[in-house]
């Protein structure tokens, strides 16, 4: 069927198509899928100019792929390329996963939960997963990530309420914020967040926020050490709670982003069926953000258990940060799902729709370009619609 709609495939015994695959999400058009690929899921979609396993075999597992997307070599699981990416081999991308347009990635990576805007680069050799990251305005300006990079994102307590944030969601959409360079053979201890414009010099690992624009950072080794663990206590919590706050506010806003801004360039049964794909993964995203804060949270029963057996001292300012942030929680919960279920259109959202709206009429419906035509007073009313909705959420939360 996919080969008289025009689908190339060289080899057609070596290639395996699930039979829940619907060829009708699979586009006709220049799409071509090379020797030992394998196509499985009935959400996977494939529109025009795509071409799958060039270098080695490419296995799909409910990957959505925009126009003119290069997947190279490797495994890709439930993520969502929003068109004109690029993938080199020995890729393991999982779930939770979005490239928006024109992100990239060498050979070697792996991801999972990482979200990267337009223009974002990763070397090869990487390890991205839990994070998102923005930054650049155009290919030639882009935010990159180098060679043989780490993000940590398991801790020794075992929890995974790590995810980092280069660059922000409101004012990253708008494809106006310098460039973010992490790197290579770095690495960052998450959760961090690093602002727009900085650098993190070749062989630093990273462990604090930086907050502040255009900076270069420098992390030192460590001198030779020994001494005593400390099992099940965190000492760091108001910076690894208040973090993850941030970073799912970002993410919340973001959906409202998808929601009313991306669902404008929709044009046809595939672009609509993309756009959903990544405000699915999105929605995903989020779900997985609140169930990793809720673990770590678990975990700070525990924590001030031993500071307790330890000091005696219930009111110690230890505890009582613990406490906080266990009962922030609670409020964390029901404040995360009605503002995700919510519209989140104020007057300046709908402002900032209705001048979009006049670009695609006379653009059309090319999101980089639409986007990157905003003026930039009229990018202000867009940032300050995502800004608000990020902080009518962190002003409840933070610790």
């Amino acid at each position: 069927m996919l080969i008289k709609k025009g689908v190339r495939i060289p080899n057609p015994d070596s290639v395996y198509i699930s039979e829940d695959v619907n060829p009708d999400r699979i586009s006709g058009e220049n799409v071509t899928i090379y020797t030992g690929s394998k196509i499985m899921g009935e959400k996977s979609l494939i529109m025009r100019g795509s071409q799958i396993g060039y270098e080695a075999p490419v296995s799909l597992e409910n990957t959505l792929l925009g126009e003119n997307t290069k997947l190279k070599g490797g495994f890709f699981k439930e993520a969502v390329f929003a068109g004109d990416n690029s993938f080199g081999s020995g890729a393991q991308v999982r779930e939770g996963t979005i490239f928006e347009e024109e992100s990239n990635a060498a050979h070697t990576v792996g991801l999972k939960q990482t979200i990267l805007f337009p223009f974002v680069t990763l070397g090869s050799l990487i390890n991205f997963c839990d994070c998102f990251m923005a930054g650049g305005t155009s290919r030639k300006d882009h935010s990159e990530v180098g060679s043989s990079f780490i993000h940590f994102n398991y801790t020794p307590n075992q929890d995974k309420a790590t995810p980092s944030m280069m660059g922000n969601v409101h004012q990253g959409v708008m494809l106006k914020s310098k460039p973010i360079f992490l790197g290579g053979q770095g690495g960052l201890v998450g959760p961090v967040r690093i602002g727009y414009g900085c650098i993190t010099a070749a062989g630093s690992i990273t462990r604090k926020n930086e907050l502040n624009n255009d900076r270069v950072l420098f992390g030192g080794s460590f001198k030779d050490l020994s001494l005593p663990r400390q099992f099940y206590v965190y000492k760091n919590v108001p910076h690894i709670f208040n973090n993850n706050i941030y970073y799912i506010a970002g993410l919340i806003s973001l959906q409202a982003w998808y929601k009313h801004i991306r669902s404008l360039f929709a044009y046809d049964d595939f672009s609509r069926g993309l756009i959903k794909g990544m405000q699915d993964n999105l929605d995903l995203c989020i779900k997985e953000r609140i169930y990793r804060l809720k673990i770590f949270c678990e975990k700070l029963n525990l924590s001030k258990e031993i500071l307790f057996s330890k000091t005696k001292d219930k009111k110690s300012t230890a505890i009582l940060i613990h406490e906080k942030a266990i009962d922030k929680f609670k409020l964390a919960e029901k404040i995360f799902k009605t503002e995700n279920e919510k519209s989140n259109l104020n007057k300046e959202g709908e402002k900032f729709i209705r001048i979009v709206e006049k670009k695609l009429e006379l653009t059309g419906k090319k999101y980089i370009r639409v986007i990157q035509n905003l003026e930039i007073d009229e990018c202000e009313k867009g940032i300050q619609w995502l800004f608000n909705i990020e902080q009518k959420i962190i002003n409840k939360l933070l610790i």
